[in-house]
């Protein structure tokens, strides 16, 4: 009985946390960091809106907000750069689509197939990008014209996407001083 007690004592033990960073705000990162996610969704949104013109607006996923803290925010996170942005949406949206087309009908199935899926092989590429789990998940739960696409939606919305966002991270995140994008490419 002790034994149990110690492993269960041991176990939530490691839910305690440590103790909490507290960093000073940094007012031009802060500026840098909304700039880059401005234009970078701006120029997104603008492609969707103006140049592609889908009813649907399918062009702009959700999981571009999350690459967009990702990019601007850390962007010396390894799950920030080039390779891991591209690689990981990529990844995940044909993860997703093929797992929406084995399981169409069986959404739940389909979703957790397709997020589990898409970080299991993030990981063994080494391409993690969080929110490429998204864009696998937006694959299989996303509307009738996501799932028309087929594996185009990859390419787009998934990879231009992700093209325009690192475009626009190469250009702002090299203009201050104190940043410098990307940390390594492959």
């Amino acid at each position: 009985m002790k034994i149990i007690r110690l492993l269960i004592s041991n176990y939530f033990s490691k839910m305690k946390g440590g103790k909490s960073v507290s960093n000073p705000v940094n007012f031009s990162e802060i500026f840098w960091s909304w700039l880059g996610a401005f234009v970078a969704i701006g120029a997104v949104s603008y492609t969707c809106y103006d140049i592609i013109d889908h009813t649907d607006k399918m062009m702009l996923i959700g999981s571009f907000g999350a690459s967009a803290v990702l990019l601007f925010a850390v962007t010396d996170s390894p799950l920030a750069q080039p390779r891991n942005v591209l690689g990981g949406f990529i990844i995940s949206a044909l993860i997703g689509v093929t797992a929406y087309k084995f399981c169409p009908f069986d959404l739940w199935c389909a979703s957790a197939v397709a997020v589990s899926t898409s970080i299991a092989v993030m990981q063994l590429t080494k391409m993690l990008h969080p929110p490429g789990g998204a864009t696998a998940l937006i694959a299989v739960i996303g509307s009738d014209d996501i799932h028309n696409l087929g594996y185009s939606y990859a390419i787009v919305p998934v990879g231009l996407g992700a093209f325009i966002l690192l475009s626009v991270a190469l250009i702002i995140n090299n203009i201050p001083k104190k940043r410098s994008y990307p940390k390594y490419w492959v």
